[in-house]
Parts: structure tokens; sequence; C-alpha cells
């Protein structure tokens, strides 16, 4: 998993509420176990019409929001079903920072085992980075996770809270398999000697 330490880049604003899953990634994209690929049908239903031509005033249609990776959107972001696809779309559009009033509890979940920033920031804060994002490429957005801070193209700096355990997770680049191979020594010693105590297993 990628390293996440600090990011720049465009904001695309999503001022909606209840976002779900198959918002993010229609259930007709579920046909893959691969995490590459899905970017390209990110949204699918609100950036194309059922015939595959693109829906101009879509926020990622727009030319100054094409090579976005921080989203600005509307509270329970990623509610719905369960799907791991929704943060494997998001990610493989470009997406590393997601910025919310509030999550649903496993899409919030999956997005940190799959290298992506999840914050949480109280409305009033979220309509202020909203009305960055509004003003397009002219106006980037820095995240520090190490400092836990949103730096605003006006200066401002806005602090969040993030789980601590997480937080090392993401500024190493762990994800579930990571963390267990941070062991693999202490595993390897255990094999070998259960291999000696009790060879019949």
């Amino acid at each position: 998993m990628e390293k996440f330490t600090t990011l720049t880049g465009v904001a695309a604003p999503l001022p909606m509420i209840n976002v779900d899953t198959d918002m993010i990634i229609p259930k007709q994209f579920l046909k893959t176990i691969k995490r590459t690929g899905l970017g390209q049908h990110l949204f699918e239903e609100m950036r194309r019409t059922p015939e595959g031509q693109e829906i101009a005033d879509f926020v990622l249609n727009k030319p100054a929001y094409k090579n976005a990776t921080i989203l600005v959107t509307g509270e329970n972001f990623g509610c719905g079903s369960s799907r791991e696809h929704a943060p494997w779309a998001l990610l493989d559009f470009g997406f590393r920072c997601i910025i919310a009033p509030s999550f649903a509890d496993i899409f919030y979940n999956n997005c940190f085992k799959n290298g992506i920033l999840p914050i949480t920031l109280p409305q009033s804060e979220v309509d202020k980075l909203m009305e960055d994002a509004e003003r397009g490429a002219n106006a980037t957005l820095t995240v520090d996770l190490e400092a836990q801070e949103i730096h605003r193209p006006d200066g401002e700096v806005i602090h969040f809270d993030i789980d601590p355990f997480r937080k090392q997770c993401l500024l190493e680049g762990l994800d579930d398999i990571g963390l267990t191979l941070k062991k693999k020594a202490a595993i390897d010693r255990f094999e070998a000697k259960l291999s000696e105590t009790r060879p019949w297993i």
C-alpha cells in the first residue's frame, strides 16, 4: 500500500449527502476482484448517460477536476452496501483523501485499508473547503497527515483528528497484510519451535 504523508492537489466538490456505494461504483462493475480499472466507472451513473456520453456539468467531467486527488463531500458518505470496490474505484481514479462531516462505518474502515485518508470535520469547516474546491484548479489544498492539518489556499490551517494507530498505518503504508508481515520474524520463530515440539502437526 502506498504511504500517505503530505498531499497537495486539486479538491473536487461533491455537495451531496448520503452518497451510497452503488452511486460510487454501480453493481454491474463488481465482477472483478482487481483493484485497478474501476476508476473509469467511478460515479458512472452521474458521469454518463445510459448511452455512455459524458454529462458535461458533472464535476469530474469538468477539465478543472480531471486530476483531482481530494474529494470534499456531504455527510454519511459511503453508506449502503459494504463493497470494498468503492474505495478501490476512488483510489484508481486518483483520490487519496476524502473530506466529509461523516462517513458510513464500513466504508470509513475500508478507506484506511486501501491507502485513502478519510477526514471527518464539522459541517462549518467542510463548507469552507467546499468553497475552496468550487474554485477549481486555481485553488489547491494541502493535507499534512503527520501534523494533522489541512492548509487552505488563503493560508488558514484546519486541524483534524485521527486515530493514532490508523494514522501510523497510513504513514508507513501498512494494510492488514503489511501489519502481519511486520511480525514475520516472530511468526517464523513460532513456526520453527512448533515444528520441533509438535512435529506431527
